[in-house]
């Protein structure tokens, strides 16, 4: 009401001058997240979507796209400004410690297009695991690279050797092994993972029971992935994922998002997906490709995004994760698994309808 009074008495004084400045600050002025009933949005293109709210993220791939850039452009860029920004400790260097206090990164790119991909996986020492992703489209064969070998790759591809270690990561490290190393990710052990740290060595008689309890006790703040869809102008897909993964995981852990079909999946023919969670139960049901082909039927994103959570909630009901949607009609949609602590979904969205990056938030189911 009092943006509307002070257009109106800038009209009433004849200032248009002061009236087109009161405009201008309006627009500039960042707007509350957008509450959606499915996340559905109008028909537009080109469109930006991505997890969570990393906003400059968001911005970055705008950028790309409206100054020429190709789709594929657009999800490094968006995606690596989340890796150098050390989007919510969980993107990037210096986050989520593994269970030797070493941060390794994961990251996936794919062309909707051609179906490429390329990905890396326990990614060491190298800060830009996107850029490296890249690479493996342009200069292999392969589709993904893992361990110390991706980092050598990494190496001879230009990228600088970097120490991915800061103090904030080690001040966790530090104080998870002042809590006996809890939690973790062990099960089925002697020493008891429950009380105590390793080294451990498997037990004679496994407990299903244990794990069973384990997946009650939720951390959402353990695996904030993000992902990325970017459909340009005339239709063309290009998806990417970057993570630092679960904190304190076992060394040489991979989750789902260097995973093509659980971590994002793009097809430039109907559309794609990208997922945020818990990704050693996410990765087992391939959501991000089994998204696409429910909208490949004719479902909506929106619908498509729910109906991924439904699958996953019959056998996981207390598993953490999201699901973001998009096609090529430029209409959107996400979903998550509603548990304690997470019943709402933020997500950014740019498309020509906005002018600028919008916060969307969606109820979980």
């Amino acid at each position: 009401m009092m943006y509307e009074c002070s257009r109106r008495a800038a009209m009433g004084c004849g200032a248009p001058h002061v009236f087109r400045l009161l405009l201008l600050l309006l627009r500039l002025l960042p707007s509350p997240p957008v509450s959606v009933s499915a996340g559905v949005s109008p028909a537009a293109l080109p469109l930006v979507v991505n997890t969570w709210a990393f906003r400059k993220a968001t911005e970055t791939a705008w950028y790309i796209l409206k100054s020429g850039g190709s789709e594929l452009d657009a999800v490094e860029r968006g995606c690596g400004q989340c890796e150098t920004d050390q989007c919510d400790g969980s993107v990037g260097f210096g986050g989520s410690p593994d269970e030797h206090g070493e941060t390794t990164l994961d990251a996936m790119i794919m062309d909707g297009n051609t179906m490429e991909v390329g990905a890396v996986a326990d990614l060491r020492r190298i800060k830009n695991a996107i850029g490296v992703a890249r690479k493996v489209i342009q200069h292999t064969k392969h589709t993904l690279l893992v361990g110390e070998s991706a980092s050598l790759f990494a190496e001879s591809m230009g990228f600088p050797c970097e120490d991915l270690t800061t103090q904030n990561s080690l001040s966790i490290y530090l104080k998870w092994l002042n809590q006996s190393c809890q939690p973790n990710y062990w099960k089925n052990v002697i020493p008891d993972a429950s009380k105590s740290c390793g080294p451990y060595k498997q037990t004679k008689q496994l407990n299903s029971e244990e794990w069973i309890n384990s997946q009650k006790r939720i951390n959402i703040h353990n695996h904030d992935t993000i992902g990325m869809i970017v459909i340009g102008g005339s239709g063309n897909v290009a998806v990417g994922t970057s993570t630092n993964g679960a904190v304190h995981k076992i060394q040489g852990r991979v989750g789902d998002s260097p995973i093509a079909g659980a971590g994002a999946y793009a097809d430039s023919t109907i559309g794609g997906a990208a997922a945020t969670g818990d990704g050693d139960i996410m990765m087992r049901f391939l959501p991000s490709y089994q998204a696409v082909e429910y909208m490949r039927t004719g479902t909506e994103p929106a619908i498509a995004c729910q109906k991924v959570i439904s699958r996953i909630q019959k056998y996981a009901p207390y598993f953490f994760g999201a699901v973001i949607c998009a096609n090529t009609t430029g209409s959107f949609g996400a979903a998550c698994n509603k548990v304690p602590g997470f019943t709402q979904f933020h997500f950014m969205v740019y498309s020509p309808l906005l002018n600028q990056p919008s916060e969307q938030v969606v109820d979980c189911i």
